[in-house]
């Protein structure tokens, strides 16, 4: 298994005219690299995955494979809220090489703790890749329980969780009672810091898009015993954190990227819309006023 306890992205899918734009995939990509991000999700809800084709997630996978190289981890989004297609499209992520898979409670269908129980265990014997959990109940609605998620981490290859609540307590909760081996991965940006310092291992970012260094020297100064230096420095970024959620991500991150110019059109596969030119001016006079656009 691959080092999962990193920053990874959560990469975005840009779309040219309504295609995936490969060249600015491209672009953003090598950014990424080229700035320390350790690892990628591809197909996660920030790459607007219900809008995507499995032969366009196939052809993306592909792509930032060949140019990431073979030892960057690169996980791939599975989860639906079948438990029949996500074991589908999880035994296609492990043909294509992915490192591991990223499945997230069932949405909207609701089912009771045994039933998410069942649907993890049932995705991860389809399997012989690592199985990441992802709760995000701002997302599903439903969340899974303190006592779900350690029974899940006794399962051979689920090995760990994406953890988006925001939730510091509830964090230090799921570190106690799994153990250390067991990968915990903050899946909010604004509150990266204190999941660290309550026993996380790193993060799957939306921020690290936009603020890839800033926020891998939040998890080297919390590893070297500094966490007020990391809280002190990550509380500068948190106005942007903000800015890139003030509409539905991936909306505000896409505009971020396009002033940057690292890739060519904020555009978004519908139901989703470009960001509201007057919260893209405030998102673009926040970056200015924090160097990352000049």
């Amino acid at each position: 298994m691959k080092n999962f306890k990193a920053v990874m992205t959560a990469l975005v899918t840009p779309f040219r005219e309504g295609e995936v734009d490969y060249k600015s995939l491209e672009s953003l990509v090598r950014h990424q690299i080229e700035n320390g991000v350790e690892g990628f999700i591809v197909n996660g809800t920030t790459a607007e995955s219900p809008t995507l084709t499995e032969n366009e997630v196939a052809s993306i996978f592909e792509k930032v494979r060949s140019w990431v190289g073979a030892g960057v981890p690169l996980i791939v989004g599975t989860g639906t809220n079948s438990t029949a297609k996500s074991e589908e499209l999880s035994e296609k992520a492990e043909a294509w090489g992915a490192d591991g898979v990223l499945v997230v409670v069932p949405y909207y269908n609701k089912p009771p703790q045994r039933g998410m129980v069942k649907h993890f265990t049932e995705i991860a014997k389809s399997v012989s890749i690592p199985v990441v959990l992802y709760n995000v109940p701002g997302r599903t609605i439903s969340s899974l329980s303190l006592e779900s998620i350690y029974e899940l981490s006794k399962v051979q290859n689920i090995v760990g969780i994406k953890e988006a609540s925001g939730n510091i307590e509830f964090a230090k909760e799921i570190s106690n009672a799994t153990g250390p081996e067991f990968v915990l991965l903050s899946g909010d940006d604004g509150t990266f810091v204190d999941f660290l310092g309550a026993g996380g291992h790193g993060v799957v970012s939306v921020a690290s898009h936009i603020i890839p260094k800033q926020m891998l020297s939040w998890k080297q100064l919390v590893t070297q015993g500094k966490i007020e230096e990391a809280r002190k420095e990550s509380k500068k970024y948190l106005p942007l954190i903000d800015l890139l959620f003030v509409e539905a991500n991936p909306i505000p991150v896409k505009m971020a990227l396009y002033q940057m110019g690292i890739i060519a059109s904020p555009e978004l596969r519908s139901p989703l819309m470009t960001l509201a030119e007057p919260l893209a001016e405030k998102l673009k006079r926040e970056m200015k006023s924090l160097g990352a656009l000049q």
